[in-house]
């Protein structure tokens, strides 16, 4: 007996099956493709932790050049000697996958009173000692990210950022090397050892950024809101480190 095609039942039927055979086709290649998007998501972050520390590929002043994907593992052996959770009182435990702490859902947790972990990575480079920590905020249109070296006496010693939809030419530029190359050698703490941060400052009265005390860097043209974000996720997260820097003294 012929179907009969024009009847509404059919159209609905017809329109079932093919929801369900999508929906089955694409949780297939979503759960084929996680190891991949996991492995990928945790080369990502040991880049990026590596590159905030120095340990890149970068020659010309404009590259930003990261380890390579199939060396980066034992890269970050290497020059990552420990991976630290640091709580609100400077203390600290080990967690040799501390790396793959979410930031985002970590701030979610604190929002709600619950206890935030904070991952530090302390690495050596060329008989020096980094403190990596990371950084997450919001942009003009999304969320934004990074990573900061510091030293023992929280001066910035290198810089990673990167975000999710900033705009192109503008907001964007803050993952370029002109910009994060700015943050090294400025202070966070005062003299007396309060935490000022780093403002991205549209009126820095150093836009060559030879001056490392006055806890400015020159803000990117175009891009006010992101810039403020920026600002905002350095004073914010980093000084959550503090009580855990003051233990080093």
């Amino acid at each position: 007996m012929a179907i009969d095609t024009e009847k509404n039942s059919y159209t609905i039927m017809f329109a079932v099956a093919m929801v369900l055979i999508v929906g089955s086709l694409l949780a297939f290649t979503a759960s084929s493709l996680a190891p991949n998007i996991d492995e990928n998501e945790r080369m990502e972050k040991q880049q990026n932790i590596l590159y905030a520390m120095g340990v890149n590929g970068n020659e010309d002043k404009g590259d930003i050049t990261f380890v390579a994907t199939d060396k980066v593992a034992g890269e970050f052996s290497k020059y990552i000697k420990q991976q630290l959770v640091v709580d609100a009182q400077g203390g600290f435990t080990e967690d040799a996958e501390a790396y793959l702490i979410d930031v985002k859902k970590e701030q979610a947790k604190a929002k709600n009173g619950e206890t935030r972990r904070l991952p530090l990575f302390v690495g050596e480079k060329d008989g020096k000692k980094f403190y990596v920590a990371p950084i997450r905020g919001k942009g003009l249109w999304d969320a934004i990210w990074g990573y900061v070296a510091m030293d023992q006496n929280m001066v910035i010693q290198g810089a990673f950022f990167d975000h999710k939809g900033e705009t192109p030419g503008l907001g964007a530029n803050i993952k370029q090397r002109y910009f994060m190359d700015d943050f090294e050698g400025e202070l966070l703490l005062t003299a007396s050892g309060d935490f000022k941060g780093i403002t991205v400052a549209k009126g820095n009265n150093d836009p060559t950024n030879k001056i490392k005390d006055d806890y400015e860097v020159d803000a990117l043209a175009g891009a006010t809101i992101t810039g403020d974000g920026v600002s905002a996720m350095i004073k914010k997260d980093l000084k959550l480190y503090l009580p855990y820097f003051k233990t080093l003294k």
